[in-house]
């Protein structure tokens, strides 16, 4: 059984900074390509960012420049750096299987709340 577990979220003014973190229990975690997705308010749940294995990454276009995605497989975590954040931004944050045949996990985190607001 698949566990997924994210922090780092919270109340910031436009162009302030965030780190979210996911830790992953219960899979090979390393061998999957591991995302960032987020699901703000009315909208569909998105991938706004990826990160393979060996550590290739990609991102959705409005967050290029200013999100980072990293991960510490020896820690099971994957990271979401998120730079100059804007309103828009603002959503609860998950992470999940990306990028995969058989697409996320069916278990889903409680997510973190990031909210950009002056």
């Amino acid at each position: 059984q698949v566990q997924l577990v994210e922090s780092g979220g919270g109340l910031v003014q436009p162009g302030g900074s965030l780190r979210l973190s996911c830790t992953a229990s219960g899979t090979i975690y390393s061998l999957y390509t591991m995302g960032w997705y987020r699901q703000a308010p009315g909208k569909q749940r998105e991938l706004v960012a990826s990160i393979s294995p060996g550590g290739s990454t990609d991102y959705v276009d409005s967050v290029k420049g200013r999100f980072t995605i990293s991960r510490d497989n020896a820690k099971n975590t994957v990271y979401l750096q998120m730079n100059s954040l804007k309103p828009e931004d603002t959503a609860i944050y998950y992470c999940n299987r990306a990028r995969n045949l058989y697409g996320p996990w069916n278990t889903w985190g409680q997510g973190t709340q990031v909210t950009v607001s002056s």
